[in-house]
């Protein structure tokens, strides 16, 4: 998971027709869209989110580093032969 910020600017042109520019870092790009994909893992089913909503939910924020290993040894329930 990934947060980007954008700015929308709403603007009417001459013949009244109303558009929106989307900004990024101050560089007009493309509008957030269903199916973008991941800058992370590359999966192209990402979807979008309101602005906001990943700081309301921290849970779904992966953790930067996997957790460390269990250093229990595993024990096997099936009790070995006797011979």
């Amino acid at each position: 998971m990934w947060e980007e910020g954008y700015l929308v600017r709403h603007a009417d042109d001459e013949h009244g027709n109303a558009g929106e520019v989307w900004l990024r870092n101050g560089l007009v790009v493309p509008p957030p869209s269903p199916g973008a994909i991941c800058p992370r893992c590359g999966r192209q089913d990402a979807t979008t989110f309101p602005e906001g909503y990943l700081s309301r939910h921290p849970e779904l924020i992966p953790p930067e580093k996997p957790p460390a290993p269990d250093p229990t040894p595993l024990l096997s329930p099936v009790p070995r032969p006797l011979y």
